[in-house]
């Protein structure tokens, strides 16, 4: 009997020996198993599951280390939003199904990538500085009977700098029912740029007085709710474009006189300019629209079928430069075809925009016109975007501060100031 008891034990004891042996083999191989955890970006949600077929036996139970990154483990995936750049080194705790008391570890490293927009500075301008401009201003409010919201904000080029926002805007409601929006870039280039672009909106908007509008309101009657020949109309589209010449200008020597009295050259002062008068008559929205330089302007209909471009725009023909309100030689013979008086029954959308927009959003001129491009540029606006910001056109309690939030958007390479006004 005793001799068979030991027999067993031996038996017993030689098994256990060799499966202790294969837990040790298999713990190992698993602390050796070489791991390369892909790269996080601050800022950005992260996922990576390990891969534990090659391991039945290995249970993680934890990884330690890990919260100082932001990121949480759960069934074998790493996931989260880690909140900052750095090379974290992680422990893997883990043990054998068969071996559960004894907690193992194994020693990886996560390394996360800097958030692009951490690496540009935002540091304050000037407040001292002649023409001194705030670095970001919006606008909500009522425009004839829809609303308009309006955002401008200075680029991370500019603020990395230092510099000022060289964009501009400027709404007024007019007598007669009229309203109007102005938007301008000033060049970068251009030491008072943003004067420039302040003159430019302030003064066009300034111009239509009573007088001026009574004048207007004159030709489009004759345009639109009378009878007329060819001829006429071309004659009154003409007479209305005369009149739309003079407020640009008036611009134009504004901007030379206000060079003159600063020692400034009018070159200092150059600034891109765009435009809308819109009134509603009985006969529908009539809209008189302007542009120099690389800025769109862009009506949308009701159901989003049909996109007009409002607008001349300096691009392409120029080999990429642009035209500026301070030169003079727009003012010739061609002229005329940089404005246009459109009638609709009604519209969902009037937008303005700088290339601090149209550049990142449109990149080339012919998406202007493209109804794809536009529904996506609406769905980037309610949320469809990286980070998840959006305008609320329906609650729009609080539509100013939302699209300066999300004028706030990253795009490689655009960096520029950007200025969005929309009519709604």
């Amino acid at each position: 009997m005793m001799g068979k008891f030991f027999r067993k034990s031996g038996s017993e004891s030689k098994t256990k020996t060799m499966e202790q042996a294969l837990i040790y083999k298999e713990k190992e191989e698993f602390k050796e198993d070489h791991w390369v955890l892909k790269n996080a970006s601050a800022k950005q949600f992260y996922e990576f599951g390990f891969n534990m077929e090659n391991f039945p036996n290995i249970k993680i139970q934890n990884i330690r280390n890990l919260e100082e990154t932001g990121l949480h483990f759960e069934n074998n995936i790493i996931s989260g939003t880690p909140v900052t750049n750095n090379m974290y080194h992680l422990d893997v705790q883990f043990y054998h199904i068969h071996d559960q008391n004894h907690i193992e570890t194994k020693k990886i490293q996560l390394f996360v990538n800097a958030d692009p927009k951490d690496l540009w500075k935002n540091i304050p301008s000037d407040k001292n500085a002649v023409f001194y401009k705030s670095e970001e201003d919006s606008f909500k409010g009522l425009f004839s009977d829809k609303k308009i919201v309006v955002a401008s904000k200075r680029g991370r080029s500019h603020a990395h700098e230092g510099k000022f926002r060289e964009d501009d805007f400027a709404v007024n409601t007019l007598p007669l029912d009229w309203n109007i929006v102005s938007v301008s870039d000033g060049a970068g280039s251009a030491t008072a740029a943003r004067e420039g672009s302040r003159l430019a909106t302030t003064t066009v908007n300034q111009f239509f007085s009573s007088q001026v509008l009574n004048r207007i309101e004159d030709h489009i009657n004759l345009l639109f709710a009378s009878q007329s020949s060819i001829e006429e109309q071309s004659e009154t589209k003409q007479n209305i474009i005369n009149i739309l010449s003079e407020s640009v200008l008036n611009v134009y020597h504004r901007l030379e006189k206000t060079a003159a009295e600063n020692a400034l050259s009018l070159n200092d002062l150059h600034a891109t300019l765009i435009f809308t008068l819109l009134k509603k008559f009985s006969f529908g929205y009539v809209i008189l629209s302007f542009g120099v330089g690389d800025c769109p302007i862009n009506l949308i209909n009701t159901d989003f079928s049909e996109i007009k471009l409002l607008n001349q725009m300096d691009v392409g023909e120029f080999g990429g430069g642009t035209r500026f309100i301070t030169m003079k030689e727009i003012f010739n013979d061609k002229i005329a075809s940089r404005f246009q008086i459109t009638c609709v029954e009604d519209f969902s959308y009037l937008v303005l925009m700088t290339d601090g927009i149209y550049d990142p959003k449109f990149t080339t001129e012919n998406k202007l016109e493209d109804t794809e491009s536009w529904k996506l540029f609406f769905e980037d606006l309610a949320g469809n975007n990286d980070d998840c910001t959006k305008a609320d056109f329906i609650n729009d309690e609080k539509i100013d501060e939302q699209l300066l939030i999300w004028s706030d958007f990253w795009s490689r390479g655009n960096h520029d100031d950007r200025t969005l006004a929309i009519i709604y």
